[in-house]
């Protein structure tokens, strides 16, 4: 039995008894989509298999650098930090390429933190999907650069000045993916190891940049392998020696990492597409048009979920091939939704305003929820865009949060979002992108310093 074979608790201890594996790797995503766990013995490990195990719920009370929020009711010193029960899916089980007779599975918060468990947002959603007849698909592909740094000359070096593992612009190189080979061909390796198999890798423009898109699977499971790809992106580039970011934009002078999402839907019962209908126009169903109008609608009030950094909103910004406002259109890169043509099977939304900053379940989260609010309400879209979108003024309907905090504001009074993904949810995600930009706005940045410091 191989590690894509378990499906049960059952299949689990069978596959772990079978190889004598002593230790087992768990881990959970946290708000930010960073990636918490830690080793089990094998005695523990099946031991919680059962009836899960406690998780120190500050991995749900602290930001990307562990510090913890003044401002959320969930956990905090008020509550002393308990643990949270996180339960243990087996179906989840991967395979650790870069680890000896090592696996690893993936949790989720149960009980009191499901409600605030990024995962268990996205089952929520899915399972909205499903009372309505409907099955989500997904797909994310991500932009990332490559440093020939380590995590301690970033720091020796204040992060400028950084040296990329190829210079100058050179999109689809065969040149630089023959040059590096061994490292895009270990990249596939474990994608296909660890069950997030890449079905497409090449260079970008700028340089030491790479795009990779991840196959498309059910909704839940491709948020998890987005995630998983990040981490362990990051993790075989610093066992090279380097050093990869999904920064939403790294530096002014190249243009932001996008991280866009395709998505369709599919018949519960029948498994067929819903999005094509061959006597509309662009074969643009009803139900896709819905749908397309409801992400449009929606996405002002749920950008925080989507652009979840400060740094996000340094991407969105006319001329760098990242959308500026909540526009569509068929087959349009400038637009934040492009409907994708094609056969039944291929008719999709590309959702892209995602960064490669995104937390993959918490942004599928919006982006089919409220694509699945805009069927239910028959949302009608705008008409679609055609030519640059960027030097269309958009109506201020469609116009987008400047800032995080800004963004963070729209979600918590959203009547929608607190419907689709739960007060508590909304109440304590919303705090933390406040938490966010209120640190960011304590730092004096060099460029404030150049500006300011001298003419002032």
């Amino acid at each position: 039995m191989r590690a894509a074979e378990v499906n049960t608790a059952e299949d689990a201890v069978k596959l772990i008894r079978a190889r004598d594996v002593k230790d087992i790797k768990v881990a959970v995503f946290d708000s930010d989509g960073i990636m918490r766990g830690k080793y089990m013995s094998r005695d523990k490990f099946l031991s919680a298999l059962e009836g899960g195990f406690g998780f120190c719920d500050v991995v749900l009370g602290w930001d990307s650098h562990d510090q913890m929020y003044d401002n959320t009711t969930f956990t905090g010193w008020h509550t002393a930090y308990p643990d949270a029960l996180v339960r243990i899916l087996p179906e989840t089980c991967r395979e650790l390429p870069l680890e000896d007779n090592t696996l690893l599975f993936l949790g989720e918060f149960a009980e009191r933190g499901e409600a605030v468990c990024p995962r268990g947002v996205l089952r929520r959603v899915l399972k909205r999907a499903a009372d309505m007849g409907l099955v989500s698909h997904a797909a994310c592909e991500f932009e990332f650069f490559l440093f020939d740094e380590t995590p301690q000359s970033i720091r020796e070096k204040n992060y400028q000045n950084l040296q990329c593992i190829t210079p100058g612009f050179f999109g689809y190189s065969v040149l630089r993916n023959s040059v590096f080979s061994e490292f895009y061909q270990d990249l596939l390796h474990m994608g296909r190891e660890m069950d997030f198999p890449i079905e497409g890798l090449h260079t970008e423009t700028g340089p030491g940049v790479l795009e990779a898109a991840i196959a498309v699977d059910d909704a839940l499971s491709a948020a998890d392998k987005a995630a998983l790809f990040k981490t362990f992106t990051k993790i075989l580039a610093q066992r090279n020696g380097w050093m990869a970011t999904f920064m939403a934009k790294w530096s002014p002078d190249w243009p932001g990492q996008s991280g866009h999402i395709h998505i369709s839907l599919k018949d519960a019962k029948t498994g067929e597409p819903v999005f094509h209908d061959p006597s509309r126009e662009n074969a643009i169903s009803d139900t896709m048009r819905h749908f397309i109008g409801g992400q449009q609608k929606l996405m002002p009030e749920l950008l925080a979920m989507i652009a979840c950094t400060v740094n996000s909103y340094t991407r969105l910004i006319p001329g760098f091939w990242a959308p500026t406002a909540a526009t569509w259109g068929f087959e349009n890169r400038t637009t934040a939704l492009r409907a994708i043509g094609g056969s039944p099977k291929a008719q999709r939304v590309e959702y892209r305003i995602a960064a490669a900053d995104i937390h993959p379940h918490i942004a599928l989260a919006a982006a089919i929820g409220s694509g699945l609010w805009g069927i239910e309400n028959k949302v009608e879209p705008s008409a679609p865009v055609v030519g640059n979108a960027y030097e269309k003024k958009a109506p201020r309907s469609q116009q987008l949060p400047r800032t995080l905090t800004e963004a963070a504001e729209r979600l918590q009074r959203s009547k929608a979002a607190n419907e689709l993904f739960g007060k508590d949810f909304v109440e304590h995600y919303a705090a933390t992108r406040e938490w966010e930009d209120r640190e960011a706005r304590k730092a004096i940045t060099d460029w404030q310093l150049n500006r300011y410091f001298e003419i002032i």
